[in-house]
């Protein structure tokens, strides 16, 4: 409990601009218009700047990949059949099932590198960020599969890989990767723009991930609550229990301990509305997931450091 300090104070921050962003969308300032320009801004640009800056420049033979990536495959296949099995309990038609699978697979990339570089400063942005390089990708392929096959999305391969390729963020990943492993780095003074550019994301993304919250009624407040409990106390031990068999090393298994206990992520809403998921529930699964995580993520925290 010595730590709790050092916890809350680097989350503290993170929070604040997430309740700050969603005051300013309730008050109507600076204008609806203004919260979709900022996602896509922070989405297309500042984001995959700040991923191409990390992943261009870290040393990355001094981190444990491979066990990473074991952790982070075999997690994910474990909680997509976990969440196979829990479905006859749950009384949820197909559409309905696309997203409480969305609500306990999906996390939120801004809020999960925020709290890496507040807790675990640089090195731990960049296990982060090579986190989130194995995970993106594949929670991208899942979520598809399962929406094509229980809401009525259409989509076919081809979709599924031009999805992929035009990902900003795995493109961006792919390229900061590229940029290090060949020697190359971050050459004619690129470094300086992209940190520029990288130190805006954070912020403006965080106040956009407030924005985005919908304050639904609660009438399946059951099943939100048990969406919630898959994704921020069953996740993070299912992780736990993979990181002490695999043993990826401290810094690496904090940062996976992190992202497993990590809040739903707004993309979930717009991907379950484009393929015809219950995206009025994944709001709402997002909305109560986000609210929870205030206190279930510093306690993970704890826990790890």
């Amino acid at each position: 409990m010595n730590n709790l300090p050092l916890i809350l104070g680097a989350l503290g921050p993170i929070f604040a601009l997430i309740l700050l962003g969603l005051g300013l969308r309730r008050l109507g300032f600076p204008g609806d218009g203004f919260w979709p320009a900022a996602e896509r801004l922070t989405y297309f640009l500042l984001f995959p700047a700040l991923l191409v800056n990390r992943l261009a420049q870290a040393r990355l033979e001094e981190y444990a990949v491979g066990p990473v990536a074991v952790v982070v495959v075999v997690l994910l296949l474990g909680m997509t059949a976990l969440a196979y099995t829990l479905r006859p309990w749950l009384g949820v038609d197909g559409p309905a099932f696309s997203s409480v699978y969305q609500g306990a697979i999906r996390f939120n990339t801004y809020v999960g590198l925020a709290v890496a570089l507040a807790v675990f400063h640089v090195e731990g942005g960049t296990v982060a960020a090579l986190v989130m390089a194995l995970m993106i990708p594949m929670i991208n392929v899942l979520c598809v599969l399962v929406l094509s096959a229980h809401a009525g999305g259409s989509i076919s391969v081809t979709g599924v890989l031009r999805g992929l390729i035009t990902n900003p963020l795995i493109l961006a990943c792919l390229v900061g990767i590229g940029l290090n492993l060949s020697g190359i780095g971050l050459p004619w003074g690129s470094a300086a723009m992209l940190d520029i550019l990288a130190r805006a994301a954070l912020p403006l993304g965080l106040l956009a991930v407030g924005a985005g919250l919908r304050l639904a009624a609660l009438n399946r407040l059951g099943l939100l609550v048990a969406v919630s409990a898959l994704k921020l106390l069953v996740l993070p031990a299912l992780a736990a229990t993979l990181c002490w068999l695999v043993q990826p090393g401290q810094l690496e298994t904090a940062v996976l301990m992190t992202f497993a206990a990590l809040p739903g992520s707004s993309t979930a809403y717009i991907l379950a509305r484009q393929l015809g998921g219950d995206a009025p529930l994944m709001a709402a699964i997002v909305t109560v997931e986000t609210g929870l995580a205030l206190v279930t993520l510093p306690a993970v925290l704890v826990w790890v450091v």
